[in-house]
């Protein structure tokens, strides 16, 4: 079942449960799937790393969003962004925990050969696409500088 499917079929049982900040949530999904699916130079339907980008890049702009409420005292609507990015997030596949992250990072430095912290960008470069969605990539570079720090 795609993004959209999932989506319109979460919608509709919020509807149902009169849930209105979680339709909200979805609504805004839905909104941004739709946006990219009809963008120049689309095929019209995205692809699973796509649909992760894009919900990624929802996430962080409604974790933005609280940052700036909270930085001027707006609590209530800050609540709101936060609610609306947890209700996104369960969308994400599972992210990788820190120990097997850990231990694939020293494979690919082990692979790559590398030991130096100036190998940095080569480490990171192989890291970024290989967890692209399966791990935080804040959390994979503060891996890497420690691996080769």
């Amino acid at each position: 079942m795609s993004l959209k499917e999932r989506i319109d079929v979460d919608i509709r049982l919020a509807m149902k449960a009169r849930e209105k900040e979680k339709l909200e949530a979805l609504k805004s999904i839905k909104a941004a799937v739709l946006i990219a699916e009809t963008e120049k130079g689309n095929t019209g339907s995205l692809n699973d790393e796509q649909e992760l980008k894009l919900l990624q890049k929802l996430i962080k702009q409604r974790k933005e969003a609280a940052d700036i409420y909270i930085a001027q005292n707006r609590k209530d609507l800050a609540d709101v962004e936060l609610f609306q990015s947890a209700c996104i997030e369960k969308y994400l596949p599972q992210l990788m925990d820190e120990d097997a992250l850990r231990a694939e990072i020293q494979q690919i430095i082990n692979n790559l050969g590398v030991s130096d912290p100036k190998d940095f960008g080569k480490v990171m470069g192989v890291a970024s696409k290989q967890f692209s969605g399966k791990a935080d990539n804040k959390m994979v570079s503060e891996i890497i500088r420690t691996l080769l720090g």
